[in-house]
């Protein structure tokens, strides 16, 4: 499972011109773009899901649970792309969508127990996602 978390001080994802979940302006919070491989489990997302909420990458070195910083979830397959040969991306590393679909849930739900206000894209959908990069400060998290 490979995590790119982006600090934003605005975030939304837009799905067939409606706003499913955003991050309102002037708001610092946490972009978490999601990637899901073969082997990846219930708990590997659980242990992200809590780095996440306790990374510091906010302003003074505080993190998402200290402030109570809002985080957007999108899923994102592409984060599993081989670039290594030819020009075109091979996406053979990424899980199916029956395998992926679950663990992104795996990966919000353990944060909303945590007490973070999360937000969601939409599985699987044409997504357009606008941010405004705080920094800017993107962090890839895997384990």
């Amino acid at each position: 499972m490979r995590i790119l978390v982006q600090r934003v001080t605005s975030a939304r994802v837009i799905v067939g011109g409606d706003v499913v979940g955003a991050i309102e302006p002037e708001t610092q919070g946490l972009l978490a773009l999601v990637g899901v491989t073969h082997d990846d489990d219930h708990m590997k997302a659980r242990r992200l899901a809590e780095k996440l909420w306790s990374l510091r990458i906010l302003d003074d070195e505080k993190s998402a649970s200290d402030i109570g910083a809002p985080i957007l979830v999108v899923s994102q397959f592409t984060l599993y792309g081989n670039t290594t040969k030819g020009r075109r991306p091979t996406w053979n590393a990424a899980a199916p969508g029956p395998v992926a679909e679950p663990l992104v849930s795996d990966f919000a739900a353990p944060l909303e127990s945590l007490g973070a206000t999360v937000q969601t894209g939409v599985f699987g959908a044409d997504m357009q996602v606008e941010l405004v990069n705080d920094g800017p400060v993107t962090v890839l998290l895997e384990l």
